[in-house]
């Protein structure tokens, strides 16, 4: 069994390397916070994978894939990027020296609240998952409990890796300068806006390809 929780935080550790939007919020949040806001929203991350992990083990992944409400949750998930990323980047381009000092007060409900949305808006990870763990239990021949005991070492990476991100950044940021403050939080607005427009374009194409079949 503890070849079979490695092999899961093994690679659910490696599916973070993958960073996308949800890393760069906790990482927003990190700095204009503090390190529990950053530990608060990393916890909303960590549980919203858990849950559709669950979801994924119970079968969920292949009801929502037959029933063709994939378009449906690709356009809120754009959405709902393309909203993050725009007041992101207006809140990074209004930052003051005086507003840092503001914005470094704790908001705990927030910084949760903040990275639970953003990382529910991607229910396509249920179908994600699913393929992963079908493949997993037909490549390993994983039982119902192995494969459940390889779900929550995957969703533990989650934790891992985010948590141990915002306790580096959290060391560091005592000795990162305003500017380079800003000009990191504008980069975070501009690579979620950037990720929101990339996968505008996918749902586009994709909905150019079944209008055309």
């Amino acid at each position: 069994m503890i070849r079979v929780f490695l092999h899961g935080f093994s690679t659910g550790l490696f599916l973070q390397l993958a960073v996308g939007p949800v890393f760069f919020l906790v990482l927003q949040i990190t700095l204009q916070r503090t390190p529990l806001d950053g530990f608060c929203s990393v916890a909303a991350v960590t549980m919203v994978d858990y849950f559709y992990i669950f979801l994924a083990v119970a079968g969920a992944g292949k009801l929502i894939d037959k029933s063709g409400a994939v378009p449906v949750f690709r356009l809120i998930g754009v959405g709902v990027l393309l909203i993050f990323g725009i007041i992101m980047l207006v809140s990074a381009m209004s930052m003051t020296s005086e507003s840092v000092f503001l914005q470094g007060a704790p908001d705990y409900r927030s910084s949760f609240l903040s990275a639970f949305f953003l990382t529910i808006t991607s229910p396509l990870t249920i179908v994600f998952w699913s393929g992963l763990f079908a493949a997993k239990a037909v490549e390993q021949g994983y039982t119902k409990h192995m494969l459940a005991i390889f779900a929550l070492s995957a969703g533990f990476a989650t934790f891992f890796f985010l948590g141990g991100s915002v306790l580096i950044i959290s060391i560091l940021k005592v000795s990162i300068p305003f500017q380079v403050v800003k000009v990191l939080n504008i980069s975070v607005g501009v690579v979620v806006l950037l990720y929101g427009a990339r996968r505008a374009m996918v749902v586009s194409g994709s909905w150019k390809q079944g209008r055309g079949g």
